[in-house]
């Protein structure tokens, strides 16, 4: 294909980033039939662990099972690549269990890539997005550093950490998103061109070492678990959804416990703390050369100590990286400290005193979207078609990224047919608290998911995930008919169980474990489930997009400007604004009353 009809071609959805939400969302979009091309600065990425090499963890994980209860990539790939599997909070509640695996992060990129590359209706192409402008028959224009327009019906960004990033060791500064990668300067100008506004976060990553220069015997020993849970559903895949893979890359090739590695706790000392006090000023985290946020819940060594002074020492958890490598990454060493006083804080470690660092830890500044600009289908309000997924959105974590990937994929792809957004309830899926959080509330600090953001927790087990989703995965057509046959099976003979309290000997494992949870937790379950439905009903009243909030009697200034820059769809997520209270809730419920009945003095 030549660079004129290439640059001819008309696409129906194009994704712009080969992280964990771009994997995600160009995979959705080509399932669903959309014309679909993926564009990335750099071919050889994709995929990638940038950070630790993990998968899942508290509500984490809950999200991974359900991105495969919606047809996506990361629960297979991470079982398929895993070598060390860890079910935490194992001796408390289903509800606030999380499955967490350490995968051979070079694997997990390949695999993903191989996946997308053999992906029918995806291409794949290797460029830099320079800047994105609407065209007078509603389709988009996305200028690339080749000279070559790509023209699409939908674009969706997943930029990551790469627009205007800036990267700090110590006092040492240069641009680029990632150790050893680009930095995107001209495409967040175009977008602030098209008054959707930009503000700068933070985030890092810690230090990796050679293994054969750590001392593993002086720590202390975790072994992945002996019968390891695992992200996808297996139960209802049949022989299409499991074959067909190279060996390398089959499901089956690491799940294997006897090839499981372990992983190694260690703790800081008294020696850490003073290095860290005594070069504080070092930090680029402290001089003041970032200004933006950083992640509160995966916070740097230094900030560990300055916010927690009462804790003498922090865990740190020694890591393997692959199979094919003995770098090991250093679990809670995240720092943005001169490489020499790294060295030192490595050393400091009981087992780590000749420890080689092979990669420095460092910080990443980077311009990232607020949120509350988007719709709830993860759409700008300010741009018609343009779609924003992952750390452009102010998350923080491979699932949150490839979880609002899936769903941008899913309703760029419902953009372009002319149908409903798909719109996931808080009481439906933790992806659905998770972007309704993004955009009602913001995100001033990289956002983390946790279990206890979800007020309907206990309906969002894990291993309900593709129970709950069945009717979205069958209305947006994002599984096989052979597979949702399955999962209506499974579905039926689970509800029947619990109704006649039958016997779970006449239950496959995966759905006597959904009975005995429900069972378990059914006075709870039940609770849960009736006053759901109160606030859904109240909540799910429609509040028109026009809506004039400036005409309603009483209503304070404070409340008037945040409904109207959020403009919330429903009276739920009015609700659930910062700023927002009940009596501002019950005043736009009345108004909305009156509007309907024709006798209010509110617009719409």
């Amino acid at each position: 294909m030549t660079a004129e009809s290439f640059g001819k071609k008309m696409w129906d959805v194009i994704v712009v980033g080969g992280g964990h939400g771009g994997c995600e969302a160009a995979a959705a979009a080509a399932r669903l039939s959309m014309e679909t091309l993926l564009i990335t600065g750099n071919l050889e990425t994709i995929g990638q662990m940038s950070c630790n090499p993990a998968i899942g963890g508290l509500a984490k994980g809950h999200m991974v099972r359900e991105i495969d209860a919606l047809g996506g990539l990361m629960g297979e790939n991470a079982d398929a690549t895993a070598l060390h599997f860890r079910l935490l909070n194992r001796s408390r509640g289903a509800a606030v269990q999380g499955l967490r695996v350490q995968c051979d992060m070079r694997l997990y990129a390949g695999r993903m890539r191989f996946a997308l590359e053999r992906m029918a209706n995806l291409s794949i192409f290797q460029a830099i997005a320079d800047g994105i402008s609407p065209q007078s028959d509603g389709t988009l224009l996305l200028e690339t550093n080749l000279g070559i327009a790509l023209r699409g019906r939908a674009i969706v960004l997943a930029t990551g950490t790469f627009l205007r990033g800036r990267m700090h060791v110590g006092s040492r500064q240069w641009d680029g998103g990632r150790l050893g990668d680009f930095s995107s300067v001209k495409l967040p100008l175009s977008l602030n061109a098209l008054s959707i506004g930009t503000e700068r976060m933070k985030t890092g990553t810690s230090a990796r070492l050679l293994g054969r220069t750590v001392d593993f015997a002086s720590m202390e020993r975790q072994d992945g678990d002996a019968c390891p849970a695992h992200f996808a559903f297996y139960d209802t895949r049949g022989e299409e959804d499991c074959t067909n893979w190279p060996r390398l890359f089959s499901t089956d090739a690491l799940r294997d416990p006897a090839r499981q590695l372990p992983c190694f706790l260690c703790s800081t000392g008294a020696e850490t703390r003073t290095i860290v006090e005594e070069n504080l000023h070092l930090a680029a985290t402290h001089s003041g050369a970032i200004g933006g946020r950083g992640p509160r819940y995966c916070p740097s060594i230094e900030d560990k100590f300055v916010k927690f002074p009462a804790h003498r020492s922090h865990r740190l958890f020694i890591e393997p990286e692959g199979i094919g490598t003995d770098e090991y990454y250093v679990n809670g060493l995240s720092t943005s400290m001169p490489f020499a006083v790294q060295e030192s804080l490595v050393r400091s470690v009981e087992g780590l005193g000749h420890a080689h660092i092979t990669k420095p830890a460092y910080a990443v500044e980077y311009d990232y979207v607020p949120p509350t600009q988007l719709l709830p289908s993860l759409e700008t309000k300010a741009l018609s078609g343009l779609f924003c997924a992952g750390q452009i959105n102010g998350t923080s974590g491979y699932e949150e990224a490839a979880a609002q990937g899936l769903i941008a994929g899913i309703n760029a792809a419902a953009k372009v047919k002319g149908i409903e957004p798909l719109v996931l309830g808080r009481h439906e899926a933790y992806i659905g608290v998770l972007i309704d959080d993004l955009v009602t509330k913001g995100a001033d600090e990289p956002y983390r998911m946790f279990t206890g953001r979800a007020e309907f927790r206990l309906l969002l087990n894990g291993a309900s995930a593709e129970l709950r989703l069945l009717e979205v995965a069958e209305r947006y057509g994002l599984l096989g008919e052979e597979r949702l046959k399955k999962i209506r099976l499974k579905r039926e003979r689970v509800e029947r169980a619990v109704k006649n309290a039958e016997s779970a000997g006449e239950l496959s494992e995966a759905e006597a474990e959904e009975v005995a949870y429900r069972n378990g937790y059914a006075g709870y379950w039940k609770r849960e489930r009736k006053q759901m439905e109160r606030l859904c009903a109240v909540g799910d009243v429609q509040i028109p997009p026009a809506f004039d909030y400036g005409s309603i009697g009483g209503l304070a200034n404070e409340s008037r400007q945040k409904l109207e820059a959020v403009r919330p769809g429903t009276l739920g997520q009015a609700r659930r604004i910062c700023g927002v209270g009940d009596v501002a809730v019950e005043l736009v419920r009345v108004a909305l009353a009156r509007h309907a009945q024709g006798d209010g003095d509110s617009r719409g």
